[in-house]
């Protein structure tokens, strides 16, 4: 038996067990962090310098990118750093910031996302309104809101996990540090306040779910009176990019966690894992940037500018 307070690191899952997997690995984690990086850097800096870019939806587009650098910073380059060096070991401090950190952006995602459907809704069905709801200073009290929710979400969990002591162990079945992985070290009889905070996390999730279903179903309906292509095509390409961000986001995640016990296998988790945790945030820019007009002229002037310039 061994608890928290006598385990230095935790053994993270490894990506290959041949050397030359290993590296592929690499080179492979390396190239889309490198494209998350580029794509997620070229959204925020065309929105910050771009003048006419400045409404509501590029703003919590640009917040929305920040959580997607985040989410692969997190994760990505220790899990790079292990396959290069051959190793598995992460510490228990850098075990713990990680799984704080993983949870900060990726809840924030998820809240942003919901703004972000807010943000759509009242654009199409209460246009006449919009001004007033989403001013500036609504804007951004609904980001600190989104931002400050998701802090104390990941510190409620992580300290709560780390709190608690670990019977079984300190080998994760996972590439990066992950809290339900985790919580199976615990020992049985201490993880019923964590349940109950997962439980609480959950019941949060499936309630802002339904919010973004309900306020689709109303924007459909709205988008649907309108009489002219026109209307219909300028409807659409605001609202199917954050739809299908939304179901990238949800589908991987809901799978990853709540598959049935049969299909869990350490390669099928790992694969999962990197599903929801390292491409959506590689491909949300790539979806966003390809549908609206605006986003893409403004990255492509920028790009043009710094070509002239060197």
């Amino acid at each position: 038996m061994s608890n928290s307070s006598s385990i230095s690191h935790f053994l993270l899952l490894p990506l290959a067990d041949t050397r030359q997997l290993q590296l592929l690995h690499f080179c492979l984690f390396l190239g889309i962090s490198l494209a998350a990086l580029l794509a997620n850097g070229l959204i925020i800096s065309a929105i910050a310098c771009g003048h006419h870019l400045h409404t509501p939806m590029f703003f919590f587009l640009l917040n929305l990118a920040l959580t997607d650098l985040g989410c692969i910073c997190t994760t990505v380059p220790k899990a790079m750093h292990n396959s290069l060096w051959d190793t598995r070991n992460i510490s228990y401090e850098g075990c713990a910031a990680q799984v704080f950190f993983f949870l900060f952006f990726m809840s924030a995602d998820y809240y942003l996302l919901t703004i972000m459907c807010y943000d759509r809704y009242v654009s199409i069905c209460k246009p006449l309104h919009y001004g007033t709801l989403l001013g500036s200073r609504a804007c951004a009290h609904m980001a600190a809101a989104a931002w400050a929710s998701a802090f104390l979400h990941a510190l409620l969990h992580t300290a709560n996990i780390f709190s608690m002591p670990l019977c079984h162990g300190n080998a994760l079945g996972q590439f990066f540090c992950e809290l339900p992985h985790i919580l199976k070290l615990s020992c049985s009889d201490s993880n019923l306040r964590e349940l109950g905070l997962i439980a609480l996390s959950a019941c949060l999730v499936f309630g802002l779910f339904l919010f973004i279903v309900f306020s689709y179903v109303q924007i459909f309906r709205a988008v649907l009176r309108i009489p002219s292509e026109q209307g219909w095509h300028k409807a659409f390409s605001t609202c199917l990019p954050h739809l299908a961000v939304v179901s990238l986001f949800l589908s991987t995640a809901t799978f990853a966690h709540l598959k049935p016990p049969s299909m869990s296998s350490p390669s099928l988790d790992m694969a999962v894992s990197v599903l929801y945790s390292v491409v959506p945030p590689a491909l949300n820019p790539l979806i966003y940037s390809l549908s609206n007009q605006d986003l893409k002229a403004a990255v492509w002037r920028m790009m043009t500018k710094l070509f002239q310039k060197y």
